[in-house]
């Protein structure tokens, strides 16, 4: 039983028809007759007698009444925390990689809690995409354009991405640091294949492990930007731009296009990618 259905035996209760509870509830009279006759059956007891052209509550519907008036209190305080809140109010599921929701998001997030009371921020970090058809996320940060998909999507930024080398020669071969085989087609195992360093000792979808092993001085890879961190100033390592950026995509449920807290969320998103040098 759903909320809607406790609404109808409210309604006919206070109107004493159905053609008033119809008016009232902006819903077909007929519609009216067979979701109350359903919700009767599913009860096991009936609700409403006829007399004198009324539907007067039998007392199980008068017991099933007080229930539904403490519910309908309960809505009506939920609604009045929700106006107590300054401006939009929701939870929103942002789906993202571990490293884009630790550099670039959360640095950026407490300052938006704070300003914005009214809203929760879920963040689902992983290195596998989420099923928008199965709406487990309501926005989804990507590095690669999805083909096709039920949702909005529109750019964020275009990231800079660097070669680490160690300056000095080691003893030993360094290290090469790689992504998994179904990642070969982003610029950054590109560019490792192109300087035949695809032979990599140390494979990982986790940027913070390659960037370690670069600080080592022993290993070697490419680095997003915003992941690089201190090893630009380290002078022991050779940074070298590649020419080829990575894109990166912002998708949005549909449906949330137009909710206040969506908006609001967004432009906090590209607020946060606004160093990220765009196109």
């Amino acid at each position: 039983m759903n909320w809607d259905d406790l609404r109808i035996i409210a309604a006919v209760r206070d109107e004493g028809t159905y053609a008033g509870a119809s008016a009232r509830l902006r819903i077909d009279e007929t519609t009216v007759g067979r979701r109350l006759a359903r919700i009767q059956r599913d009860l096991g007891v009936p609700l409403f007698e006829a007399a004198d052209g009324l539907r007067r509550p039998t007392r199980h519907c008068e017991a099933v009444l007080e229930h539904v008036g403490a519910m309908a209190a309960h809505v009506a305080a939920i609604d009045l925390l929700r106006e107590s809140q300054p401006g939009p109010v929701g939870r929103l599921r942002i789906a993202s990689t571990s490293s884009v929701a630790e550099e670039l998001l959360a640095p950026r997030a407490a300052k938006f809690l704070g300003d914005n009371p009214g809203l929760t921020l879920q963040f689902l970090t992983s290195s596998e995409n989420v099923k928008f058809s199965r709406w487990q996320a309501d926005l989804a940060i990507r590095l690669r354009k999805p083909e096709k998909g039920d949702f909005t999507i529109s750019k964020l930024a275009e990231v800079r991405l660097y070669f680490f080398e160690p300056v000095e020669a080691a003893d030993t071969a360094s290290i090469v640091c790689a992504y998994p085989d179904e990642l070969d087609a982003i610029p950054e195992q590109q560019f490792l294949r192109a300087r035949r360093l695809k032979a990599a000792r140390c494979v990982t979808d986790n940027v913070r492990i390659i960037r370690t092993m670069i600080s080592s001085h022993q290993a070697i890879g490419v680095l997003p930007e915003h992941n690089c961190g201190s090893l630009l100033a380290d002078r022991s390592l050779r940074a070298t731009l590649l020419p080829k950026r990575r894109d990166v995509w912002l998708l949005v449920q549909n449906h949330l296009k137009r909710d206040p807290a969506t908006r609001l969320t967004i432009a906090w998103v590209r607020h946060c990618f606004k160093d990220v040098p765009h196109g």
